[in-house]
């Protein structure tokens, strides 16, 4: 009777051990979780940049992370509605419209502001942007933020000009349609204007920019455990710390991580862009 007391005693004690260990450490019990990405630039593109991303994020927290591609924005918006993706990176009005869909939480963000430009052609005869009343102008797609969204409210509400829309589906594409004469300008945002190929960018010229506005967070669904959610924080802003880190970082682009709040995102409610937003579907 002793001896199997004892026995139960070890077997008990190794049950808590375990169990114990378990709460201390539970990010290394290889958690799968999706990462939805804005399709902001061509697929291959998205995957060259994120890949390497994810691999060394996974590194750092112990969680397998794996990047879940949407081919447009349209369909990118539809999966982060319904909640789809368990992290997430996505622009400034996404983020407002994720964490009212779904309670979507932001992790961090660049702290460098996010802005539209809107680009024509260097030998263009448009030096204002009173000049495009009535023209074609390329965008990402009707919801791309700085790019279309915020651009498309500066367009009418600022400047009282009506234009007539080319939804190109990227960033890029935007910026060719121009080049190639097909619009007589397009709205991007400034890091994806800097990022284009040399001769892309310099054929290109830029006429106004749009208010500033915080950059695109990258957001955790509330399904996603506390602790995860802090240990993919932590892990991105440790990689600006390194030159490794940094270097991927800057592809996103974001090459000043810090903490971002659901509050900052609350506030694009103000920009009144309700109007211009295209619904998913419409």
């Amino acid at each position: 009777m002793i001896r199997c007391g004892l026995r139960m005693v070890r077997l008990l004690g190794a049950a808590l051990l375990v169990a114990g260990l378990g709460l201390l450490a539970p990010a290394r019990a290889g958690a799968a979780y999706s990462f939805g990405v804005v399709p902001q630039f061509e697929a291959r593109e998205l995957a060259a940049i994120w890949i390497p991303i994810l691999a060394e994020l996974s590194k750092r927290t112990g969680l397998a992370l794996t990047m879940k591609g949407s081919p447009r924005i349209p369909e990118f918006e539809i999966a982060f509605e319904a909640g789809e993706f368990d992290f997430a990176y996505m622009n400034p009005y996404h983020a407002m419209i994720a964490a009212r869909k779904q309670g979507y939480l932001p992790l961090v963000r660049d702290a460098q502001p996010l802005y539209g430009v809107l680009a024509v052609r260097k030998d263009s005869p448009y030096q204002a942007v009173k000049d495009l009343a009535g023209k074609k102008i390329s965008f990402p797609a009707p919801n791309a933020f700085g790019a279309s969204l915020l651009m498309r409210a500066d367009l009418e509400t600022l400047f009282h000009i009506k234009v007539i829309p080319l939804y190109a589906q990227t960033h890029t594409s935007s910026y060719l349609n121009t080049v190639l004469g097909i619009s007589e300008a397009s709205g991007g945002v400034k890091g994806s204007f800097d990022r284009q190929k040399p001769d892309l960018r310099e054929s290109l010229r830029i006429i106004y920019e749009t208010r500033k506005v915080p950059s695109h967070p990258i957001l955790a669904h509330p399904r996603v455990p506390e602790a995860h959610r802090a240990l993919v924080k932590q892990a991105l802003l440790a990689m600006a710390a390194t030159p490794e880190g940094a270097a991927l970082l800057n592809k996103i682009p974001m090459s000043h991580p810090t903490s971002a709040s659901k509050d900052e995102y609350a506030l694009m409610s103000k920009l009144k862009l309700d109007k211009f937003y295209v619904k998913s579907g419409d």
